[in-house]
């Protein structure tokens, strides 16, 4: 009974540390802020958050949420594997008077830290009138 015990116990011990070194999906972003400076009022500006997997199990975004309907995030649905990169694009309409803005799109996924918070800020300013 005792050598069944120590046995159960190193097999319990030796599948712990093999879990523990697998390294889940994570998120490695080019850049997690954009400022796009001035930018004329109801003229749509995109940016592109360019990112890469650098963990071991595949990486699979589920939602993307902007601050304001005036921000469209759009994102890479299939899921990466190690080393692949992807690109969510976010997509600014500023609508309102000219004023500076700071908006956030939350990102939702399978990695390490599943929740990501991307930012875009700038300012918007009349168009030039002829």
């Amino acid at each position: 009974m005792k050598k069944i015990l120590v046995l159960f116990a190193f097999v319990l011990g030796l599948g712990i540390a093999v879990n523990a070194q697998t390294k889940p999906a994570e998120f490695k972003f080019e850049s997690e802020t954009h400022d796009f400076g001035k930018i004329v009022l109801n003229k749509p500006v995109t940016y592109d958050f360019k990112y890469t997997n650098i963990g071991e199990e595949p990486l699979i975004i589920t939602k993307a949420e902007a601050s304001c309907g005036c921000t469209v995030p759009k994102y890479t649905s299939t899921p990466l594997k190690k080393g692949e990169t992807g690109v969510i694009s976010v997509t600014f309409n500023a609508a309102a008077g000219p004023s500076t803005f700071s908006k956030a799109v939350t990102i939702t996924s399978n990695a390490k830290t599943p929740i990501k918070v991307l930012y875009i800020k700038g300012e918007t300013v009349a168009a030039a009138s002829k």
